[in-house]
């Protein structure tokens, strides 16, 4: 079975790209590498001494995707490709909805032209908006809080109607709360160009002595010590999540919906403790505003996808935490230089 893969070479992708090469998937990545690099590729051939094909491609190009499909006979789409940081999407709102919405609806005209209906969409947590109670089952009413949220939900519906107008396809939502950690070997994980938008690689770095402290948003949140709750989920429990819903799309199960987390929450300041325990190293930090588009907390009920896929999430925080620094220390400067090298 040929599964094509877009952003392919980010941080779920690769690590996905991995569990695939693993079960004897044939494995096709389209990436723009716009937020990722080819390094990651190498290295994901590397852990699992199997091969992959490599475009490199833009979603916003259609005849650069019209090219994979015409050189593979493609089984199946993984789509990943996209903007994703929540604090940005609020700054340039345009360029999200651009970037993920168009190139979406480009991939889906392209499967649609070569009939490739078959379609695992990397959807969010965030669709759920700022719930009212927790934990979120995948009936609780949708919204969303900041544009790249909305982004996710908005390609839920389009999914949705196009299932509606054509009963061929075969479309899994999958709704990530928040991915984490990196790959046991220390040659994959999160590798943000820049400052880090996301909580881990941040205490990371600080923890790595490449920033010098991390920032906090928001003390003051209805939280057990006021600081953000979320679901944080190890990556490689989540590129498992999308291994066992391939299956499930060739039982032509129309639209289906799951959460991928963990059921448990752990605040901002747990996570700085997790990474402490880790490291060894005292991470700096300190209290600021909250950030536009934040929400005070969000975890998953995640036994849907165990009900029906067989799937749950089994690595603890504290495999998340040491997985992460093994990465970090690994790869002081992520992929921009090899493994090992100081």
């Amino acid at each position: 079975m040929k599964i094509l893969v877009t952003g392919g070479a980010g941080y779920i992708g690769s690590h996905t790209c991995v569990e695939l090469l693993k079960e004897n998937y044939d494995v096709v990545v389209l990436d723009n590498f716009s937020n990722s690099c080819e390094e990651s590729l190498n290295r994901v051939q590397k852990i699992t001494d199997k091969k992959l094909s490599f475009y490199k491609a833009d979603l916003l190009d259609p005849p650069s995707i019209d090219h994979v499909f015409e050189d593979h006979k493609i089984d199946a789409v993984i789509h990943f490709a996209g903007l994703k940081a929540v604090g940005e999407s609020v700054s340039i709102p345009l360029k999200y909805y651009h970037n993920n919405l168009t190139g979406t609806f480009n991939l889906l005209s392209a499967m649609d032209k070569y009939t490739v209906k078959n379609l695992v969409f990397s959807s969010s947590a965030t669709v759920y908006g700022d719930p009212a109670s927790f934990p979120i089952t995948e009936k609780f009413p949708l919204s969303a809080t900041n544009p790249y949220g909305r982004s996710k939900l908005v390609i839920e519906e389009v999914l949705q109607d196009l299932y509606k107008s054509d009963k061929d396809w075969n479309i899994a939502l999958l709704r990530y709360f928040n991915p984490v950690g990196a790959h046991e070997s220390g040659e994959i994980g999160e590798d943000p160009q820049g400052l880090p938008n996301n909580l881990m690689p941040y205490i990371s770095q600080v923890a790595v002595g490449l920033l010098p402290r991390l920032k906090v948003f928001g003390k003051d949140y209805n939280t057990p010590d006021g600081t953000g709750v979320r679901d944080y989920i190890h990556v490689t429990d989540l590129a498992l999540g999308h291994i066992q819903t391939l299956p499930k799309l060739l039982s032509n199960p129309g639209v289906v919906i799951y959460n991928l987390g963990t059921g448990n929450g752990f605040s901002v300041l747990e996570m700085i403790k997790g990474l402490e325990k880790a490291s060894g190293q005292k991470i700096s930090y300190q209290i600021t505003d909250r950030r536009p588009g934040d929400i005070a907390a969000c975890f998953a009920d995640a036994t849907k996808a165990k009900k029906e896929l067989g799937w749950e999430a089994t690595k603890s925080l504290d495999d998340m935490c040491k997985d992460t620094w093994n990465w970090q220390k690994k790869n002081p400067q992520g992929y921009r230089k090899p493994a090992g090298e100081q």
